[in-house]
């Protein structure tokens, strides 16, 4: 299971975003990161970037401008 963050800059960030978060969402991020055995920071990203294109599932594949009609 890696639901622990890892100290890199990308973790750090994740980690300081994730602290911000009420405690009923970093439970839900938590208990999805554990079943779907990812890390913390994976499932943070994953929720960025679906909202912003929903049929993205990393920042990679992000395309938010497409997703709201601009590119």
């Amino acid at each position: 299971m890696q639901t622990v963050l890892d100290g890199s800059s990308t973790s750090i960030a994740a980690r300081n975003f994730f602290e911000t978060l009420p405690e009923k969402i970093k439970v839900a991020i938590r208990a999805y990161a554990e079943e779907m055995d990812y890390p913390i920071e994976s499932v943070i990203e994953i929720a960025i970037a679906s909202f912003l294109d929903e049929d993205a599932v990393s920042f990679e594949d992000c395309k938010p401008l497409a997703a709201i009609g601009l590119r």
